[in-house]
């Protein structure tokens, strides 16, 4: 009874939700919602498997982007059963335990996209401004460990958000604002001291999409200072065309995520209809525009 009376719990389930102003189970937008998720598998996959077959991509450019495909397919597989279930079949109720599993490798996949964006920067700044050293530089073992580290740090800053989160008492009433988990939105149910999940939250996103974003801009501006000193001014713009399928990436993954950081923290009074779009924007549009943009741009896909 004292429990009751504080109003907090052993939290068992979290509540999903879906479009707000429509209801659960919508199936107009089930099948586009589901056409989506099936054109980011293809897309995907077969990226995946031109770069497998084809050993003229057997470079280190498309070894980033196969990486790249593997991080947009764990991002958007990490949302598809709760998404998915929400508008077919109506199943809202997600228990606590797998709300925080689905939020880690949500987290943990976006962190690893930031990092192979990042790689995929400094693969374009060594193929412009040293090409002569690009193979001896950029080798198979080099990519490995790249990879590695990369991957290593997503899972490690991203799991004491999942510990530190499991500790908190939560208060009814447990309904999240999204189709899936997300740390900032569980957060603002809890009951006790969130103090240091917070920063730690945002000490996460400094030290993973903080960094990295700073990393590409700063890749960027060092790719147009050596384009506009060293390349002769008739093939300036070939130069720049190198990299525009990575920059439409970086665009496509950073405007929603940032957008969505905004509106989660000064952004409460904007209808819940905003909090949802700009949700789903980040955890989809990523992975469906990303093989599509390097389809278009590269020749060889």
């Amino acid at each position: 009874m004292s429990a009751v009376n504080n109003n907090i719990f052993s939290p068992l389930t979290f509540i999903l939700t879906g479009v707000p102003g429509l209801p659960m189970r919508s199936y107009w937008i089930a099948f586009p919602l589901s056409s989506l998720y099936l054109l980011m598998i293809l897309g995907n996959c077969t990226l995946l498997w031109t770069i497998k077959t084809d050993c003229s991509l057997h470079t280190p450019m498309y070894y980033l982007l196969s990486m790249l495909a593997v991080a947009d397919l764990g991002l958007s597989l990490s949302t598809l059963p709760s998404m998915l279930g929400i508008f077919w079949f109506e199943a809202t109720s997600l228990r606590f335990d797998a709300c925080v599993i689905q939020m880690y490798f949500i987290h943990s996949f976006s962190a690893i996209e930031s990092g192979i964006l990042v790689a995929m920067a400094l693969d374009r700044f060594i193929a412009i401004c040293y090409p002569l050293q690009y193979a001896s530089i950029l080798t198979g073992s080099v990519i490995v460990k790249a990879g590695g580290l990369i991957v290593m740090r997503g899972v490690c800053v991203v799991l004491p958000v999942a510990v530190l989160i499991k500790k908190l008492p939560f208060c009814r009433p447990m309904l999240l604002s999204h189709s899936f988990c997300l740390h900032q939105d569980m957060l603002r149910l809890a009951c006790g001291d969130v103090r240091v999940n917070s920063v730690y939250g945002l000490t996460a996103v400094v030290l993973t999409k903080g960094l990295d974003s700073m990393a590409i801009l700063l890749s960027y501006v060092m790719i147009v200072r050596a384009i506009t000193s060293t390349v002769p001014h008739e093939s300036r713009a070939k130069a720049f065309s190198t990299c525009i399928s990575h920059l439409c990436a970086v665009l496509v993954f950073y405007i929603p995520l940032i957008s969505l950081s905004i509106i989660h923290r000064f952004g409460k009074h904007l209808p819940a209809l905003t909090h949802t779009l700009m949700a789903d924007a980040y955890l989809l549009v990523p992975p469906v525009l990303n093989p599509l943009v390097y389809s278009w741009k590269t020749k060889q896909i």
